[in-house]
C-alpha cells in the first residue's frame, strides 16, 4: 500500500483512496489570515476534482477570521459587487497526509488557480519561490512556534469573556523536566501526531509562563515548510480541543507574560551543486557575501513588509522593548535581542533566524515576505548595516531601522512599497492592504478594558 507522503500524482492519489476503501477524504486550503478552510469530499467528487479541479467560493479570501466580509476598505477582488462566485481550485496530490485523531481518512491541500491565484497566500509564496528558481537558488526554512495551553473549552472561554482563564500548568517553568515528565503522555501524543501528519517536531519544551510550550518544526524546502507550519498550527488546536484543552497562537494574550513568536530559520543552497550559499569557511562568522546580502535585504525591507509578519492589531502588543521581540530592523551574531540572528555553523547549519514574526502570522505570507526581502538583497547586492553587539533595546538606533508599531502604519508602508508590488504583485498588495485596513477599522469600533478603567470615572 502506498504511504500517503509518497503520493506524487493523480494516479497515486486515486490508487491510495481505492486501497484504503475510503468513501470520503478531506480537502482544505488556507485563507488570508492563515485559517484552514475545507470540507469532506466524496470519493467520486474527489476523483473528478483531481483530474479537472473543483470550485470553492472565493468568499474565503474575502472575509476575516470571524467570517465577517471585508467592506468599506476598497477591497475589489472579492465583494458583493462580484457576487462571490466560485473560483477554480486545484488539489495538490503531493500534499497527501494521514488524518489521524479518529478521522481515519486522508487530507489533501489545495490552492486557488487563476484568476484568484494572485491573492491566494500559498500562491504568493509560489511566486517568490519562482523568483528564487530564476536565481538558481533553493530555499530551506524551519518554523518555531510558541503557544499557550489552557484547561478550557471553546464554550468556557466565551462564558468567561476570555478572562480568568485556567492555564494548563501554573507558574514560570521554562525548559522544565518536571512539567514534561508529569504530562509526558500529552507531549508524546502531540509528537506522534506531528510525525503521522508529517510536520515532525524536532524540539518541544516548556517556555517561560504558565502553560506555554515551544515547538520547533524540522527544516524542509520552503514550500513544504510553510505547509507544515500551517498544518501544525491547525492540528495542534484540534488535538488540544479533543482533550478538553485549548491552544492559542495569539501574539500576546496577557499583559503579564511575554508574547508568542513565530520565528523562521532560513538558508539558501545553490540549485545545481546543492552547496550552501550562506557558508564561507574563510570569512568572519563563516558568513558568505551572499548571506550578507540576504541579511541586508531582510533588514532594509523589514519596515515595508511588517504587515505580513505582524498582521493583527494584537501583534503589536508584543513588539515592545524587553519582551524578546525586536523593535528595530537590527542584526547580530547569536544575539536574541536583534530582529535577525546570524547563526554561524557548518555547511549544513549556517543560517539566519528571523525573529520578528509573531505566532499569529500566516506562515505562507511570513515566509514569502522574508524570502522575497532576502532575495532582493542578493539581487541588488545590498550591504547590511552595522552588526549590533550587546542589548539592542538599550542602544540608540537610526530612525530608518525603526519598525512600525501599529497595524495602520505597517499597512500604509506596505501599500506604498514598490518592492512589495515587485515581489508579490500589485493585486496582492492592494488586496492584503485593504484586508488589514479592515482589521484596523473593526478594532476602532470597540472600547477596551484599558479605556474603561482609565477614563470612566476620572475624566
Amino acid at each position: 500500500m502506498i504511504n500517503p507522503r509518497d503520493v506524487n500524482s493523480v494516479s497515486d492519489a486515486k490508487q491510495l483512496v481505492e486501497q484504503r476503501n475510503l468513501t470520503y477524504v478531506k480537502v482544505g486550503l488556507f485563507d488570508i489570515d492563515g485559517v484552514m478552510r475545507g470540507k469532506y469530499m466524496s470519493k467520486e467528487k474527489f476523483f473528478s476534482a483531481l483530474e479537472h479541479g473543483f470550485a470553492f467560493c472565493d468568499v474565503v479570501l474575502g472575509w476575516d477570521s470571524q467570517d465577517q466580509l471585508y467592506e468599506n476598505t476598497g477591497v475589489k477582488y472579492t465583494g458583493w459587487h462580484t457576487g462571490y462566485p466560485d473560483a477554480p481550485v486545484r488539489i495538490l496530490p503531493e500534499t497527501c497526509r494521514e488524518l489521524p485523531l479518529e478521522e481515519n481518512t486522508l487530507l489533501f491541500l489545495c490552492e486557488f488557480k487563476a484568476p484568484t491565484a494572485s491573492i491566494c497566500p500559498r500562491n504568493v509564496l509560489n511566486r517568490v519561490l519562482a523568483m528564487a528558481d530564476e536565481m538558481g537558488v533553493d530555499a530551506c526554512a524551519a518554523f518555531e512556534y510558541e503557544f499557550f495551553l489552557f484547561n478550557e473549552t471553546p464554550d468556557s472561554v466565551r462564558a468567561k469573556g476570555y478572562r480568568n482563564l485556567t492555564s494548563f500548568t501554573p507558574g514560570f517553568f521554562g525548559y522544565s523536566m518536571l512539567r514534561n515528565s508529569t504530562h509526558a503522555e500529552l507531549y508524546h501524543e502531540l509528537l506522534q501526531l506531528a510525525r503521522e501528519m508529517d510536520f515532525p517536531i524536532e524540539g518541544l519544551h516548556t517556555e517561560t509562563g504558565p502553560g506555554v510550550l515551544e515547538a520547533a518544526i524540522g527544516v524542509d524546502g520552503a514550500q513544504a515548510a510553510a505547509d507544515k507550519a500551517a498544518l501544525f498550527k491547525t492540528f495542534t488546536k484540534v488535538w488540544a480541543q479533543r482533550r478538553q484543552l485549548m491552544a492559542t497562537f495569539m501574539a500576546k494574550w496577557s499583559n503579564e507574560y511575554p508574547g508568542q513568536s513565530g520565528h523562521i530559520h532560513l538558508s539558501l543552497r545553490d540549485k545545481q551543486s546543492g552547496d550552501s550559499l550562506f557558508y564561507d569557511a574563510g570569512q568572519d562568522m563563516t558568513m558568505s557575501q551572499q548571506q550578507g546580502h540576504f541579511i541586508a535585504g531582510l533588514q532594509q525591507l523589514l519596515p515595508e513588509f511588517m504587515a505580513m509578519y505582524a498582521p493583527t492589531i494584537n501583534a503589536y502588543s508584543r513588539v515592545i522593548p524587553g519582551y524578546w521581540a525586536p523593535t528595530h530592523a537590527t542584526w547580530g551574531c547569536e544575539n536574541r535581542t536583534t530582529a535577525l540572528r546570524l547563526i554561524p555553523g557548518s555547511e549544513k547549519s549556517q543560517r539566519v533566524e528571523f525573529r520578528l514574526g509573531s505566532a499569529d502570522a500566516n506562515p505562507y505570507l511570513a515566509l514569502a515576505a522574508a524570502l522575497a526581502a532576502g532575495l532582493t538583497g542578493i539581487k541588488e547586492q545590498w550591504a547590511p548595516g552595522e552588526m549590533l553587539t550587546g542589548n539592542a533595546y538599550e542602544q540608540e538606533l537610526p530612525q530608518a531601522l525603526k519598525l512600525p508599531d501599529n497595524l495602520s502604519d505597517a499597512t500604509r508602508a506596505f501599500r506604498q512599497s514598490a518592492a512589495a508590488k515587485a515581489c508579490f504583485g500589485a493585486e496582492f498588495v492592494e488586496h492584503f492592504s485593504a484586508t488589514r485596513d479592515w482589521e484596523v477599522q473593526e478594532f476602532r469600533k470597540h472600547i477596551t478594558d484599558w479605556e474603561l478603567a482609565r477614563y470612566f470615572e476620572i475624566i
